[in-house]
């Protein structure tokens, strides 16, 4: 039995460990589940043991399978790192790309960089992923992650800032002639706010200060909403002020659409981050990625002059 044969079945057998099934794996690695079965199948057949044990709703690893599990990721990992260190010294990047993002902050500023990118390199493919909920890096089998806001501890997972994200109060003209301009914070008690909230909480606006904690306020509203882009249309059809980053206004700002309000207060920032599962070397495609959005997002993420950093806190 020539290892050859073994290496081109392995990727088939640790995906189908990794996502929970043939099904799943199949999806992962662009084949059938009949083609994934086949490959797990001749796997077991050149190794003289059964690997898995097969029911019509699980698929669980004999004791064989265990202890196989181990050397497989191992080969199956210098294979890949052998294959990036290959690509790493190719002129084009090739191969597919899988990245997931924010559904809005993908859409109006991650996604455009991307797809420039990839028309530069035609051997590269994207395969772009839009949710808001946490995606597991490693199990959903993604490339790289864009995430907003604080950044939480991933065994397993490189992390690189890549954007940051200023937020700033906003209103509609025709909102400001009606209810008058807030001049400091504490104004924002008189007047009503559209504000964000998802799964019973609502997140409170927050102004940075030159000495302690940042001021922390709820304004008063009767409109709360888990949608960024519900709250800016809210906001330019007048129905009150709304705390929201730079990339979602700016258009709206810079056609007259929205007023920025509190000029003289610092804006919050929040830090964007790219994730990737920790792999030596990075493969050249995921490296361009990083590299592009490092270069490009600052300035996708920014209201440029209509909104620039204020105060000590942007530095």
């Amino acid at each position: 039995m020539a290892e050859t044969d073994l290496l081109a079945d392995l990727p088939a057998f640790v995906a189908s460990v990794d996502a929970g099934g043939f099904a799943a794996a199949a999806q992962r690695l662009n084949l059938s589940r009949s083609a994934v079965a086949k490959s797990v199948g001749r796997l077991e057949a050149r190794l003289g043991v059964r690997l898995f044990h097969r029911t019509t709703r699980s698929l669980t690893l004999t004791e064989d399978g265990q202890l196989f599990l181990d050397h497989g990721r191992r080969a199956l990992g210098e294979m890949q790192a052998g294959r990036a260190l290959l690509e790493s010294g190719r002129r084009e990047v090739a191969g597919r790309l899988r990245v997931s993002m924010p559904v809005l902050f993908g859409r109006v500023c991650v996604a455009p960089l991307l797809i420039r990118m990839a028309e530069a390199h035609p051997k590269l493919e994207l395969d772009l992923a839009f949710s808001d909920r946490l995606v597991d890096v490693v199990e959903d089998g993604f490339d790289l992650v864009v995430r907003n806001g604080p950044l939480q501890s991933w065994p397993g997972l490189m992390a690189r800032r890549i954007a940051h994200q200023h937020m700033r109060v906003c209103a509609a003209p025709a909102y400001l002639d009606a209810a008058g301009r807030p001049g400091t914070p504490a104004d924002l008690e008189r007047h009503r706010a559209i504000l964000y909230g998802r799964a019973g909480r609502v997140l409170s606006w927050q102004f940075p200060q030159e000495a302690g904690p940042a001021l922390t306020l709820t304004p008063p509203s009767r409109l709360r909403f888990d949608d960024l882009g519900a709250i800016r249309d809210a906001a330019v059809a007048g129905y009150g002020l709304a705390w929201l980053p730079c990339w979602l206004i700016r258009d709206d700002v810079a056609a007259g659409r929205l007023v920025l309000v509190l000029d003289e207060e610092p804006s919050t920032v929040f830090d964007c981050h790219a994730l990737w599962p920790q792999t030596v070397p990075l493969a050249p495609r995921v490296r361009l990625a990083l590299d592009t959005l490092a270069a490009e997002l600052p300035d996708a993420t920014s209201l440029r002059t209509l909104c620039p950093p204020v105060g000590k806190a942007q530095a």
